[in-house]
């Protein structure tokens, strides 16, 4: 497979810039992948699809304030880090930018309140980074850490809430599960009274969910790792379901990262570098609620794996021609 077959044309308009008022007011195209028809929709819409015995699977986790900008201590340089996970007490790996501007013992300063100092430099931009702070870390970085927006939103985002699910609990994403920002808890308390359960996985967003893709042979992209965790509660009513409904992309890297590992839905956690390309057999998921992701992503060929590339390019045109709003704060597709 090569990178351009997972290419298409986005006009830039209908890249979403700001969330709508109401998250369930989205549209939704459901995506038919026995009879390929694509039905139009609006979010709220998707109770109308869940049946008992489903079990709708959610990532709870929370987007950190995870853009710090600083300088270089000995030359005022300014320099980025994207805090992607902890890797022991106060120990952080980071995406720098510039990285060239850094060696090993390089410390940056953030105010008076944190300073970090460079411990090791990795690929592709990838620094560690010991951080020396007074008080608690996450309070320090409440102060001074900015919600880590794509670079294709281009407009301030006034309540950094929106950018996170209303469900979001579990500290520690470099990015938000967009699939999940189209719930409000009235939509799940309808969910929920229909006796469908939402159960609630974590997978920690980092690296390896939004890093382009730079090769042309898709086949030697590497992903990146990134946290997860089932709990007991979770694999017992994930166990039960006669149907899985994963809300986003980082749910299936979850749920069929378990099965490969495993063979069977139980309590884990552990790192995902599980890179889903068309050919993959998926084993738990039977369907899927997710956005309208970049060209070429990684995303893209994940739920091109689910349907079939022809079917989703389709969906995508189709998309594109009724002007969806497209990528994280834009419209949904359910694949069933």
């Amino acid at each position: 497979m090569k990178l351009s077959d997972f290419d298409y044309h986005l006009p830039p308009h209908l890249i979403a810039q700001h969330p709508l008022i109401d998250r369930s007011s989205s549209r939704l195209l459901v995506v038919d992948r026995q009879s390929q028809e694509l039905a139009h929709h609006h979010f709220y819409d998707i109770v109308d699809y869940l049946e008992l015995g489903d079990c709708l699977v959610v990532n709870d986790t929370k987007v950190l304030p995870a853009r710090l900008v600083g300088v270089k201590e000995e030359t005022k340089a300014s320099i980025e880090l994207l805090l992607l996970h902890e890797i022991t007490c106060n120990q952080w790996e980071c995406l720098a930018k510039p990285v060239r501007r850094l060696q090993v013992g390089t410390t940056i300063t953030f105010g008076t309140l944190l300073t970090a100092t460079v411990t090791a430099i990795k690929d592709q931009g990838i620094v560690e980074v010991s951080f020396a702070y007074e008080g608690i870390f996450y309070e320090v970085l409440d102060q001074l850490g900015e919600m880590p927006l794509p670079p294709y939103i281009k407009e301030r985002l006034d309540d950094p809430d929106r950018y996170q699910t209303v469900y979001a609990s579990a500290m520690g994403s470099a990015a938000a599960p967009t699939a999940g920002l189209h719930f409000t808890p009235a939509l799940l308390k309808k969910i929920q009274a229909k006796s469908i359960p939402v159960v609630h996985i974590t997978l920690h967003v980092g690296l390896g969910t939004f890093r382009p893709v730079s090769v042309d042979d898709v086949s030697h992209h590497q992903m990146h790792e990134e946290y997860y965790e089932v709990s007991e509660a979770a694999a017992i009513q994930i166990k039960q379901a006669k149907r899985v409904i994963a809300v986003g992309t980082t749910v299936v890297r979850t749920l069929e990262t378990m099965m490969k590992r495993h063979g069977q839905v139980q309590a884990t956690s552990g790192w995902s570098d599980l890179f889903i390309t068309p050919g993959f057999r998926y084993e738990l998921v039977d369907q899927l609620i997710t956005n309208f992701h970049l060209p070429k992503s990684t995303l893209l060929m994940l739920v091109s794996a689910f349907s079939s590339k022809e079917l989703m390019m389709k969906a995508y045109h189709e998309a594109i021609e009724n002007e969806y709003r497209f990528f994280s704060f834009g419209d949904a597709m359910l694949i069933r």
